[in-house]
């Protein structure tokens, strides 16, 4: 099939890859622009497009995929199929309507659940205790399109954002691959969603590592593994940004109050919550390396009773 490809990150990536291996025509990669970062002024190019220099293929960075110059550009490359993962835009209808076989996106929740830009991070710090990946076709809605294909995979009791990222980013790749496939030969399944079951996700920010101690101890250690590896968890400790990178929920009812470290040992400090403690176990002091806590507390020792937040 003649495939463009519309993609960012390095999620995306691996299905790239799939969709070359797999045999089909990728006539363009379609990305976001570049990005000047650090005081060098260095431009960064987006993952997806360094896959795309080494496989030699043409690339596109439209700041906006809506405007209608670009739209001309996407007909007279006479595409089959878009396939969509983690682009960053919404395509308008125009664009939609463009392809024979459509538009098809991969998204890395169990649709309908988790609709929007960060459906990984939310099922860790649900609690879900699995996810998945969706195939679907795109509509001018944000996640709302019908389900050609979905698997899921469970979550591990340890999974943070980043090993559950790198596991459907693989899975992810492997259904594009299978969803062409079937829409080539004429048995894709169309199934509706269900839209009375749709949850929706804002995209993360720093902001929201921010740990509230008077939550459930059960609550911020699915916070922490969630958001490792960005944005990251953090709180406060003497004015300086504390992150915690690994953490256990504990049983405690002796007292303190949330936020307080009610007990230091060699291998752990335990933080009250607003229900049981949490026992850190790897933290990071602002301009410092992350560290397990017993070499942590090595170098900064911290006493009981000290108050974070």
């Amino acid at each position: 099939m003649r495939v463009l490809f519309m993609g960012t990150p390095d999620f995306a990536v691996g299905t790239l890859e799939e969709i070359i291996a797999a045999g089909h025509e990728v006539i363009g990669v379609v990305t976001q622009p570049d990005k000047v970062k650090g005081r060098g002024g260095k431009v960064s190019f987006p993952p997806i497009k360094e896959a795309a220099l080494k496989h030699n293929l043409n690339i596109y960075q439209p700041i906006r995929v809506r405007k209608p110059e670009f739209i001309q550009i996407i007909r007279d490359l006479e595409p089959e199929v878009i396939v969509v993962a983690a682009f960053g835009q919404l395509l308008p209808k125009e664009l939609l309507d463009i392809p024979p076989y459509g538009c098809i996106n991969v998204h890395a929740s169990l649709l309908p659940k988790y609709r929007g830009a960060a459906p990984i991070q939310a099922a860790i710090i649900n609690g879900d205790e699995k996810t998945g990946v969706t195939i679907q076709h795109m509509d001018v809605k944000l996640d709302t399109g019908d389900i050609i294909l979905q698997e899921s995979i469970p979550i591990a009791d340890d999974e943070t954002g980043g090993s559950l990222y790198e596991k459907l980013a693989r899975l992810g790749a492997e259904l594009l691959v299978k969803a062409l496939k079937n829409l080539k030969d004429g048995t894709a399944r169309r199934t509706p969603q269900d839209d009375s079951l749709a949850s929706h996700v804002k995209m993360m920010d720093k902001e929201m590592g921010n740990i509230d101690f008077t939550q459930p101890a059960i609550s911020i250690e699915r916070m922490i593994r969630g958001l490792n590896p960005w944005p990251s968890a953090y709180t406060k400790l003497n004015s300086k940004t504390l992150k915690l990178w690994k953490a256990a929920a504990i049983d405690y009812s002796d007292g303190g109050q949330p936020g307080e470290v009610v007990k230091v040992d060699k291998n752990t400090i335990t933080v009250m919550t607003g229900k049981g403690a949490l026992e850190i176990q790897e933290l990071q002091l602002e301009g410092k390396k992350r560290l397990t806590c017993d070499a942590f507390l090595r170098g900064y020792p911290i006493d009981k009773g000290t108050i974070l937040g």
